[in-house]
């Protein structure tokens, strides 16, 4: 893991435009919000399915780099007043709050276009043909029928009770849906074959599930210190999660259920895919 985070780091930084290049403060926004934070999640998935599909790794550095875009670019915008007005972020002011917040705006705007402007200009894809896949597949897990959409409806729930099928719903879509395309662009900046691809696509749902679930109890139970953002903001805005549908016990035992449904998805894959098995386990047993 480390050494894959500090590989994305380095290829983020060589990514991203220079601070002291005209807009320099947009610039210098985009930086603030994308390098030296973050667990790199989504990357290490990326890396880790192309691992399984035999994918050369300066590949997997470009579709790594995209995804961490798009994903630094929703945490902006997520932020704001507009929608969870937070104002701490990986243990640091939010971008809204150090910068301002049509910085913030330009910020979230710039990333989301650098990731798709880094997909179109490299060769990530064997052919042409994949690599208008993989922008295809980062935009559809980007929109409205993808995260965009899921925060929609997160919105949409403030103060509401949600069934278990509407709360899941919500974040395959929010969160779920970056991290089933990390899974799956990486694995197609190899060679996998189409039941391949189908069985790692299922470990992507539910491993996503599984994370946000893991996201709600540690809100629950950890502190602000521990996670670098406001902790149990959730539960004061009266926002619908699994600690308070389930419960938190209850909660941690369906983490611990998608754990082993995600396990059981590429048990038949060789020892290439021993990065996905054990990032199945960091995400559900984490607790920060």
């Amino acid at each position: 893991m480390a050494a894959i985070q500090a590989r994305v780091e380095a290829a983020l930084e060589r990514s991203l435009p220079p601070r002291d290049q005209a807009p320099q403060r947009l610039h210098e926004a985009m930086r603030y919000a994308v390098l030296g934070g973050g667990k790199r999640v989504r990357p290490l998935l990326a890396f880790a399915a192309g691992a399984a599909a035999g994918a050369p790794v300066e590949r997997i550095d470009v579709v790594a780099c995209a995804l961490e875009l798009i994903h630094a670019y929703s945490l902006v915008h997520d932020d704001m007043p507009c929608m969870d007005d937070d104002v701490l972020r990986r243990g640091r002011p939010t971008v809204h709050v150090e910068f301002d917040e049509a910085t913030a705006l330009l910020v979230g705007d710039a990333l989301q276009s650098t990731a798709f402007e880094l997909i179109a200009d490299a060769s990530a894809g064997s052919d042409q043909g994949v690599q208008l896949e993989l922008v295809r597949l980062l935009a559809r897990a980007s929109g409205s029928r993808g995260m965009a959409g899921g925060q929609a409806i997160d919105l949409e729930s403030v103060g509401k009770s949600l069934t278990l099928p509407e709360l899941e719903f919500m974040h395959i879509l929010k969160t779920g849906a970056l991290i089933r395309a990390s899974v799956t662009l990486g694995a197609r900046c190899g060679s996998p074959t189409p039941a391949a691809l189908e069985r790692l696509d299922h470990y992507a749902k539910v491993i996503g599930l599984a994370f946000q679930v893991v996201d709600d109890t540690v809100d629950a139970a950890a502190s602000t210190a521990t996670l670098g953002k406001t902790a149990g903001k959730d539960a004061v805005q009266g926002k619908p999660t699994y600690v308070t549908l389930l419960g938190l016990e209850r909660a941690r035992e369906h983490a611990e259920e998608l754990r082993r449904e995600a396990q059981d998805a590429i048990a038949g894959f060789d020892e290439r895919a021993k990065y996905l098995r054990e990032l199945a386990d960091f995400i559900v047993l984490r607790r920060f």
